[in-house]
Formats: structure tokens, C-alpha cells, sequence
């Protein structure tokens, strides 16, 4: 079952501009280190910072609280499965909302797809309950 659905378009000029204004002060406040590591080794380094910011800012439209009730920037990173597909780590209050909206018995799993097109970058975010493996009683 769908529990909560979030899309973000940012304009990558947008977040060029915050990095060149702010610079480290904007990163360390928005991004995961994990997401920085990442995003710096782009040649595309603005289009990548966009796209994980987009990313954010859906994931916390599908948390249905948006930037608010304890969800803050960095408790959502963009990171990538083990075959390169994306999705959120959420931590602390993130965490904690994903926990209340997930039903008992329930695994929440967040889908994500990003992409960019110059001068946007795209998120969407769909967060599923799938029914949990049943406990073995060996």
C-alpha cells in the first residue's frame, strides 16, 4: 500500500548559485557527507547537488510533514543500492515519521527516481508498506 507520494522541480542555476554564495556553509547544512562525497566527484557538480536536494524535499512531501515536526535536511540522504538504484536513508525525526506512517506488520520502502534536463532537476518519492516476513520460531 502507498503511503505517502512526494515530487519536487528545482532549478539547477538555483542551487549553483547557493553553493557559490554560501559554499560550505550551505552544503553542511543541506547535505549527508555521503551525498557530498558523491555529488563532488561530478563533473556536473550543481546538477547532482539539485537533484539530491529535489530528492529531499520530495521525500518530505511523501513524509507528509514536509521540513517540519522534527524532519530536518540531513535525517534524508539520497544514497544507492548495491545495483545503483536510489533511494533514502532517513534518520532521526525522518526516521521517526517513517516509523509512525508505517503500518504494524509492515517494512516501509521508499522508491526514488531523479534526473536532470538543464536548467531542472526532478525527484519523486513513493513510500510503500510491504507486509513484513513472518518471524520463525527456531
Amino acid at each position: 500500500m502507498i503511503l505517502g507520494l512526494g515530487s519536487d522541480l528545482i532549478d539547477i542555476r538555483r542551487v549553483a548559485e547557493s553553493i557559490e554564495r554560501f559554499g560550505d556553509r550551505f552544503l553542511n547544512r543541506i547535505f549527508t557527507e555521503v551525498e557530498r562525497a558523491k555529488s563532488d566527484r561530478r563533473a556536473n557538480r550543481a546538477a547532482s547537488y539539485a537533484k539530491r536536494f529535489a530528492a529531499k524535499e520530495a521525500c518530505s512531501k511523501a513524509l507528509g510533514t514536509g521540513l517540519n515536526r522534527g524532519v530536518y535536511w540531513r535525517d534524508m540522504g539520497v544514497v544507492n543500492l548495491p545495483g545503483g538504484k536510489p533511494t533514502m536513508r532517513l534518520t532521526n525525526g525522518a526516521l521517526r515519521r517513517l516509523e509512525e506512517i508505517t503500518p504494524k506488520g509492515h517494512t516501509a520502502v521508499i522508491d526514488l527516481t531523479i534526473t536532470d534536463d538543464f536548467p531542472l532537476a526532478q525527484a519523486i518519492v513513493i513510500i510503500s508498506a510491504v507486509p513484513s516476513a513472518p518471524q520463525s520460531d527456531s
